[in-house]
């Protein structure tokens, strides 16, 4: 082989491997966008896999000892529910102003402390996890769309609420927007409004509280 030919190989040789990195980059690049946790996923006997990295999602809202029941017994102690929503989920609510398919709303309880550090006042939240229930949309499984999980750990699938327990009812009956409670989280609720998406049970709601 002449000189010439050897740098066309070698020339050649290059380009190939600069091609293939090229292919690499593009096909690892939707490897990790198609293993992203931002949807629901399910163990084989239905139980829901936990969205362990949730608390890199949007954050709703936090609550503190709040009960939908007016005969709630109160309790000796506090605790905290914080809301998380996948990204994907929370950019479409921005655009539409309810929730696409595979929408998965994570509700966090943690205990409330009154002593620790320089605290003279007030409450903040224990390092402790109290529970986590997982609110999922995923119209191809569910009938009624959306359906309620229980974890008792991160480290543990969680197992489905039975579609006639009073978390369902109470959703249907009193959910801002697409059986979810966006009332009880600012940054949305005045978007719903302006999207016109508030539902005419949550729109009741609010005209008898007005009326007390």
């Amino acid at each position: 082989m002449g000189r010439k030919s050897c740098f066309v190989a070698v020339a050649v040789c290059v380009l190939s491997v600069a091609l293939g990195s090229v292919l690499w980059w593009r096909n690892s690049s939707r490897v990790v966008k198609a293993g992203s946790s931002d949807t629901p996923s399910y163990a084989a006997n239905g139980d829901m896999r936990p969205p362990a990295d949730y608390r890199e999602w949007v954050y709703l809202s936090t609550g503190i000892d709040m009960s939908y029941s007016p005969n709630a017994m109160q309790m000796d102690h506090s605790s905290f529910d914080n809301v998380f929503v996948n990204p994907a989920a929370y950019r479409s609510f921005l655009a539409t102003g309810t929730w696409p398919d595979k929408t998965v709303m994570v509700l966090e309880v943690r205990g409330a402390k009154k002593k620790g550090s320089i605290n003279q006042r007030g409450q903040f939240q224990d390092t402790a996890v109290n529970g986590i229930e997982v609110h999922v949309k995923d119209e191809g499984r569910f009938p009624g769309e959306w359906a309620f999980f229980e974890f008792d750990s991160m480290q543990k699938d969680g197992t489905l609420i039975p579609d006639k327990a009073p978390c369902y009812t109470c959703h249907q009956a009193h959910g801002a927007v697409d059986t979810t409670f966006v009332q009880f989280y600012p940054t949305l609720l005045p978007l719903a409004k302006e999207k016109k998406t508030l539902s005419a049970s949550y729109l009741k709601d609010e005209e008898s509280a007005a009326a007390k």
